[in-house]
């Protein structure tokens, strides 16, 4: 799993719909994901941080959430299927967890205002994610290769633990 942040929402220029932006904490992958104008609003309101003067339904729930002592851990969007994305909030109240699906826009909307981490499946980033930084990609890219040209049979033996006494 890889830890996302909220880069922030977007207008698909075709569609005309929001996106909300995920980029990895080392700001080299960007994971867009086509969202409602609700919960754009809701992910926005709560990235502004301005207190609102009623809660909205994403703030209604952690408000039941907070009055029964459970608390939000994490979010983790683990799998897409058909072009839909798939996530789970897992939950905990004293040693009890729990995982309940939700929709990533929702579960974003709950992290956001939680300050809870968002982790996106490897998978997912592979499949969706678009490069940020495609020169620090090919630089790593680069340096693993040289890595490899200089690396003898031997010394891969031994990095390896395979070695025989």
């Amino acid at each position: 799993m890889i830890e996302m942040k909220v880069a922030g929402i977007a207008i698909d220029a075709v569609s005309r719909n929001p996106i909300v932006l995920l980029r990895d904490t080392l700001e080299r992958r960007a994971l867009p994901i086509w969202i409602g104008e609700a919960e754009a609003k809701a992910i926005i309101s709560a990235l502004d941080g301005r207190p609102l003067e009623r809660p909205m339904t994403h703030d209604l729930m952690l408000n039941f959430l907070d009055a029964w002592g459970i608390t939000v851990e994490r979010i983790v969007v683990h799998a897409l299927k058909n072009s839909t994305f798939y996530a789970v909030i897992t939950v905990s109240q004293g040693d009890i967890k729990k995982e309940i699906d939700a929709r990533p826009s929702d579960a974003i909307a709950i992290a956001v205002r939680a300050k809870c981490p968002i982790w996106v499946m490897e998978e997912v980033i592979l499949e969706a994610s678009i490069p940020v930084d495609q020169d620090a990609d090919e630089a790593e890219r680069r340096a693993f290769r040289e890595f490899l040209s200089k690396l003898t049979p031997e010394e891969l033996v031994k990095k390896s633990g395979l070695e025989s006494n």
